[in-house]
């Protein structure tokens, strides 16, 4: 079942946070910082509360959080260059890495495209790091395509 999170999730999310970071910080340490969290559960906390900020999770019928997608509410009114467009971004989906290959992945991108859809988003973006090879194919194979790309020279 794919739902809204709420308090009762913060641990799974958290379990999740960090599999996540570790794919970052073995992919770049340079980068990511080892044991580390994304957000305290206060910050957790607050984020649940935000409409803005809407997290969706994947959970087995003992409530385990198998999966999850961050997304943010993006919109730029008035701006100078940019349109008002309404962007749903996934800002973080991950599936729990013992249970993958499940189409659990699908399931939680495919849930957050139909909100997205629902709530009249104009589209759905990401980004994802070139060292995350799996999520790249992962995403194109959801039909995704590049809108722009981050380069870096190391000094």
């Amino acid at each position: 079942m794919i739902r809204r999170a709420n308090q009762d999730d913060i641990e799974g999310l958290n379990r999740l946070l960090k599999q996540v970071l570790n794919v970052h910080h073995f992919g770049r340490p340079d980068i990511f910082k080892a044991n580390a969290t994304k957000y305290t559960n206060d910050e957790l906390k607050e984020i649940l509360l935000d409409e803005k900020r809407p997290i969706f999770v994947s959970v087995d019928e003992n409530n385990y959080v198998e999966g999850y997608a961050f997304c943010i509410v993006q919109q730029h009114i008035d701006d100078n260059i940019l349109t008002d467009i309404r962007t749903l971004y996934i800002d973080d989906l991950c599936v729990d890495e013992n249970i993958r290959g499940k189409h659990i992945g699908k399931k939680i991108y495919e849930f957050v495209k139909d909100y997205a859809k629902k709530e009249g988003f104009y589209n759905l973006t990401l980004n994802v790091w070139a060292l995350n090879e799996s999520a790249l194919k992962f995403y194109e194979a959801m039909g995704l395509k590049p809108q722009k790309i981050g380069m870096e020279t190391i000094l």
